[in-house]
């Protein structure tokens, strides 16, 4: 090999670009548990027909101190910057479409993603009091009780489960890439499971549509020549502020120093959000 650089913007994982003597690049995968890899290798499987991702060119199960590891090939282009126009919005909105198209398969028993949609009001419920054990640390009792409050609320209002669906869980611009300002593949599926789609309009919300005026809208209407999309009016306040709630106690679960801009731009929302609520 030439070259190898680790590769920024992976949080979960160790990530490292090797640029081989014939000079062609692949990335080298070390994920964070044995489940993230197990997800991760099955999701290709799974998507490989449908999307354009990462060719699976060698796998490592691991030992008792590794995790293991994935030899990937390459997609052509970048990740996605936070500067979105219409046109991209659309084909963002194609893609992730055909992402929630694919369905959990009968005849197929899963060994790496799971299927929460029969329990996703279960689901829900597990993942945010699971989080508010770490975040009940680290904000002032008075924010962690109404955030409890908050969500109780909200909770309820939510519309029903859309799916199964393939879901991304991670679906953010680093893991999105973009060649001619199209996209050209996704990547990373250390979080995915099939659930609703409700919860996969979140960090695209955050990250794009609340900085680009108009894509929301264009990335609406790519959705719609794919699929059905829900009234995102109603689950993105939700999920605005569960993201960033659960995102304070990822920080602290990873440790909140190497993490800090992280956790203060989580904390700055969630208590912009709850201060609206009173």
């Amino acid at each position: 090999m030439l070259s190898i650089e680790d590769v920024p913007d992976s949080f979960s994982s160790t990530v490292y670009k090797i640029k081989q003597i014939n000079q062609q690049i692949v990335y080298l995968k070390i994920p964070y548990s044995k489940v993230k890899l197990a997800r991760e290798y099955e999701a290709l499987e799974i998507l490989s027909d449908t999307l354009e991702v990462p060719r699976l060119l060698e796998y490592w199960e691991g030992n008792d101190e590794i995790a293991g590891a994935l030899l990937l090939s390459t997609i052509k282009g970048e990740p996605l910057s936070e500067k979105v126009d219409e046109k991209l919005a659309f084909d963002i909105g194609v893609n992730h479409a055909k992402l929630h198209q694919v369905a959990p398969q009968k005849k197929y028993s899963y060994k790496g993603i799971s299927n929460v949609y029969d329990q996703w009001s279960t689901f829900l419920e597990n993942q945010f009091y699971s989080f508010a054990e770490d975040v009940k640390d680290v904000i002032p009792e008075a924010l962690y009780e109404q955030s409890l409050e908050l969500f109780e609320k909200q909770r309820k209002s939510l519309p029903h489960p859309d799916g199964p669906s393939f879901i991304h869980m991670d679906f953010r611009p680093a893991n999105i890439i973009i060649h001619e300002n199209l996209v050209s593949g996704i990547i990373d599926f250390e979080s995915a499971r099939f659930g609703s789609t409700e919860m996969d309009f979140t960090k695209i919300n955050r990250d794009i549509f609340m900085k680009n005026p108009g894509t929301l809208e264009a990335y609406q209407k790519g959705y719609q020549t794919i699929r059905q999309l829900i009234d995102l009016e109603i689950v993105l306040p939700f999920y605005r502020f569960t993201d960033a709630f659960n995102s304070i106690g990822w920080c602290k679960r990873r440790g909140i120093q190497k993490h800090q801009q992280f956790f203060d731009e989580n904390y700055v929302t969630l208590k912009s959000i709850l201060t609206n609520e009173r």
